[in-house]
């Protein structure tokens, strides 16, 4: 003691019993935050990196969910969008859909309350997962120009409609009411979104056209009527009356749950014994597999769930993992099927060539998904560029973000060239050539909150690479019979101008009279038809089929010399396309 009395006096710095010590200082400054404030400061994460960005993140969280709400109502969506410069790149965006409307007790929360949502603790496909999308807008509109965002809802005709306009607490995460008024309004029910906010419109790859456009391919459903800011109102039709099968709700599978979240089941279960835990909390579980889990874990099936230690929950796992369960059940997913995902890239995309293919289900993590592709071929389609990806997660297109994306990584790694296209190793192929893929799942893992890119699961890049490869090998055969029909055109081409020739000649040498030069040429065509690798009579379907979309690449034989060339020349480009029908069908 004395020692140290000693040395705090040679040092200089005799201790005080009265000094706080330094962490008490720091704790004053520690507080809560909300999640309206993180995001607040960092809304970059939600899609608001530019003005431009966020005007199209806008549009895209109201356009969500007026769609995922009209199905669910079982209603045939109409959404009508308009943007309107208000000058000094600020826009008012307003989001019309004839949805089954929203509760009045409800619009707070739903617009101005960070993670409020109905999606979130269930596993069934939808468009929003999160509870953040529209309420992050209304937050941006509000930190950018100071105003309140405007909702008018009906939920029937015998309702009223109410109008209420909401500020964000950022602070509390709570909603603030600025008005809440009834008011008249035309539809019977719906619900009418207006957010003022700073942004920029620009048209491209990246715009809200684009995105409204790729909207209409994937739910060819959907009735969109689009006014721009600038130029004439877009209007995307549906080509289907019938809407998508409705997904149903499903619980977790065992083999994608993680010891965390299976302790914190068992701490939360109603259930009485391990067995009914496992069957009533778990899908594709029943009383045979619960005891089977049960006996490898070395646990009794009448434990209580509450007695279960951490040990006990790793022994759980480890049985799981050894344990053969079922799939999970597809019905939770509702994929688009290959005819309306053709059609729906048909009436947005003039292609010559279309190949669609919607993929068996398979699953990562426990959780169902389904990959569908469609390729479309020639037409406008730009002949030097790279292909152009579209790429869709649960009917929702994603703009941003393509090179990081398991999508694009996929289209890249496969080998494009043995299928008629070209291509720079481990990059997009080069060819007039739109790739479209769209993941349908129960929970899709994206990159980060703004929803933009799909996480590099192998489960989920191997199932994509299944589905290009598909459609890749009907590409394939389609560009190979497209060349055999030209090299084929190319030859009648010949024979028409050049038969009239050689029989000149040899009536000269051989000194013929006209009807023996005719008896010649007719010779000389029926021998040279028979040495075609394809014949005559089987190049009429090829011609009808692919014909027309060939470019002739020897031109300055399509000019002929007399009418007779000309005849023959044109029944053969009339007869010569029915031949590649006959090979897909021999194939």
């Amino acid at each position: 003691m004395e020692k140290d009395q000693s040395l705090d006096s040679f040092t200089g710095n005799k201790k005080e019993k009265s000094e706080k010590p330094i962490a008490l200082e720091l704790a004053k400054k520690q507080r809560e935050i909300s999640i309206a404030e993180f995001f607040e400061k960092n809304r970059h994460l939600l899609g608001f990196d530019n003005r431009r960005k966020a005007l199209l993140t806008t549009v895209k969280e109201a356009v969500d969910n007026s769609l995922d709400a009209c199905e669910e109502a079982k209603i045939l969506p109409e959404i009508v969008i308009e943007i309107i410069d208000m000058g000094n790149n600020r826009y008012r965006v307003c989001v019309e859909d004839n949805g089954p409307g929203i509760v009045k007790e409800q619009i707070p929360n739903i617009f101005a309350k960070l993670l409020y949502g109905s999606k979130f603790h269930r596993l069934k496909q939808s468009r929003g997962q999160q509870g953040i999308g529209i309420s992050a807008s209304v937050m941006y509109g509000q930190l950018t120009t100071g105003r309140p965002a405007r909702i008018v809802s009906k939920i029937g005709p015998a309702y009223p409609a109410h109008q209420i306009e909401l500020r964000l607490d950022t602070a509390k995460n709570k909603p603030m009411i600025v008005t809440d008024q009834e008011v008249e309004w035309h539809r019977e029910h719906g619900t009418r979104v207006e957010i003022d906010l700073e942004g920029d419109y620009l048209k491209g790859s990246q715009s809200v056209d684009e995105y409204l456009m790729q909207t209409a391919i994937i739910n060819p459903h959907v009735t969109i009527t689009y006014q721009p800011p600038t130029g004439s109102q877009m209007m995307f039709v549906r080509v289907t009356e019938e809407l998508p099968i409705e997904p149903k709700e499903i619980k977790p599978h065992p083999y994608g749950i993680e010891l965390g979240m299976l302790m914190k089941m068992l701490e939360n279960t109603e259930n009485r014994t391990l067995q009914s835990f496992l069957t009533e909390e778990f899908s594709r579980v029943g009383a045979g597999t619960a005891k089977e889990i049960c006996e490898n874990a070395f646990l009794l099936p009448s434990m209580s769930p509450k007695k279960v230690t951490r040990e006990n929950a790793e022994k759980m796992m480890e049985a799981i993992k050894k344990t053969k369960i079922m799939n999970p059940p597809t019905d939770t997913i509702s994929p688009i099927g290959k005819e309306l995902l053709e059609k729906g890239l048909k009436k947005e995309i003039n292609a010559e060539f279309y190949a669609s293919v919607s993929r068996p289900p398979a699953v990562y993590r426990g959780n169902p998904f389904v990959i569908e592709a469609v390729v479309a071929y020639g037409g406008n389609l730009p002949e030097d560029k790279q292909i152009d990806v579209l790429r869709f997660a649960n009917r929702v297109p994603l703009l941003y973000q393509q090179g990081a994306c398991a999508i694009t990584k996929s289209i890249s790694t496969t080998n494009w060239r043995s299928y008629g296209l070209r291509q720079s190793e481990g990059s997009l192929p080069i060819g007039p050539c739109i790739v479209h893929v769209h993941i349908a799942s129960v929970w899709v893992p994206f990159t980060s909150e703004a929803k933009e890119a799909v996480a590099h699961y192998p489960e989920i890049i191997k199932e994509v690479k299944l589905a290009l490869q598909e459609v890749g090998r009907d590409l394939g055969k389609y560009l190979g019979k497209k060349k055999r029909l030209n090299l084929e055109l190319t030859k009648v081409d010949y024979i028409s101008k050049y038969l009239t020739h050689v029989s000149d000649a040899l009536k000269e040498i051989l000194k013929l009279d006209d009807g023996e030069k005719s008896r010649l040429e007719e010779h000389l065509r029926h021998v040279l038809e028979v040495s075609r690798s394809v014949k005559k009579e089987d190049l009429e379907e090829l011609q009808r089929d692919y014909g027309p979309k060939i470019k002739r690449e020897n031109k300055d034989i399509d000019d002929y010399d007399d009418e007779e060339s000309d005849e023959s020349d044109s029944e053969d480009d009339e007869s010569s396309d029915e031949e590649g029908s006959n090979e897909e069908r021999d194939e």
